[in-house]
């Protein structure tokens, strides 16, 4: 099983990438306060279906490129704009 994310699409640039931001929460080990942790994830979209804003699943893969590792599965919802 591959690992999979939900995470926001914040760039659509780059021809067939999109940069998708992914948030969790963490809790500090020594001061137990839950912080927002971001990783940012750099995800092949082929037919370039997906716009900034977009909520979407995406799926890790073989390397694609220096920093793409991630292909999109699907897009979870739409954006407002």
């Amino acid at each position: 099983m591959r690992k999979q994310v939900i995470g926001k699409v914040i760039s659509d640039k780059m021809q067939k990438t999109r940069v998708v931001v992914s948030e969790t929460l963490r809790k500090h080990p020594l001061y137990k306060k839950y912080y927002r942790h971001r990783t940012k994830y750099y995800v092949h979209d082929e037919r370039e279906e997906s716009k900034i804003g977009d909520l979407v699943l995406i799926e890790e893969t073989r390397p694609l490129s220096k920093l793409k590792r991630w292909r999109l599965v699907k897009i979870i919802k739409r954006s407002e704009k």
